[in-house]
């Protein structure tokens, strides 16, 4: 499915795998925070998420890795948004 439709008729859960500090230059509208590192830990929290799950990050490759991570252990409907960038011009 088309990013862009996920997004706009979906409502999916929409993470942002940056530092914390990162997030201070802007995140996507409603968008929690799991740091990359923390994926792993936070799985199970993952698994219980509203799908689809929406990752993104600064370039796309951190959320590359988070959606690859996610489906090798049993979480499906997970998406690579790219940038913040991305996913914010996708909101409006």
């Amino acid at each position: 499915m088309e990013l862009a439709t996920i997004i706009k008729e979906q409502s999916p859960s929409i993470v942002d795998v940056r530092q914390g500090f990162e997030c201070l230059f802007g995140k996507a509208e409603g968008a929690i925070n799991i740091p990359l590192g923390e994926v792993p830990n936070r799985l199970e929290e993952f698994k219980a998420m509203k799908k689809p799950i929406v990752v993104y990050c600064r370039s796309g490759n951190r959320s590359g890795q988070a959606m690859k991570f996610l489906k090798a252990n049993g979480v499906n409907e997970v998406y690579n948004g790219g940038s913040v960038g991305d996913v914010k011009s996708l909101q409006k």
